[in-house]
């Protein structure tokens, strides 16, 4: 859609769902981000509806530095955090999408958090480039 800002980086890698696992975490510890959470939906699927699904799986990431002076300018920050990242499996490769900070921060309408999410920003910007990159290597 023409002048809506897109919500996500994505990318698809020629690497294995697991090996881009691997490649994201290094990224992310790089750029001091951990994960926090791992939510592997195929197997949530397959024990819960008994459905076949493709490996995905859902992370939820934190940079504890800026989690913490988000939270010290507004506890209704928490509302976005953590950061999301969803990695799924699509004809052999793997398919990473980075949710944007900048693109949730103004739901909560305080102008102090902008800063904090531009930084967040840039750090998984270079996430990105640290994956799309790691493809041309």
């Amino acid at each position: 859609m023409t002048g809506q800002r897109d919500y996500a980086f994505r990318t698809r890698l020629e690497a294995p769902y697991e090996e881009a696992l691997k490649l994201l975490e290094a990224a992310l510890k790089t750029e001091g981000f951990g994960i926090l959470t791992s939510v592997d939906m195929r197997a949530t699927l397959k024990e819960k509806l008994d459905v076949e699904f493709r490996k995905y799986s859902i992370l939820g990431i934190c940079n504890p530095p800026l989690a913490q002076r988000a939270l010290a300018s507004d506890l209704e920050a928490g509302l976005v955090l953590p950061c999301t990242i969803v990695v799924y499996e699509e004809d052999g490769t793997a398919r990473v999408s980075i949710a944007d900070p900048m693109a949730v921060v103004d739901l909560l309408r305080n102008p102090a958090l902008r800063p904090i999410a531009e930084e967040a920003q840039a750090r998984l910007r270079r996430v990105f480039e640290a994956l799309v990159g790691s493809e041309r290597a």
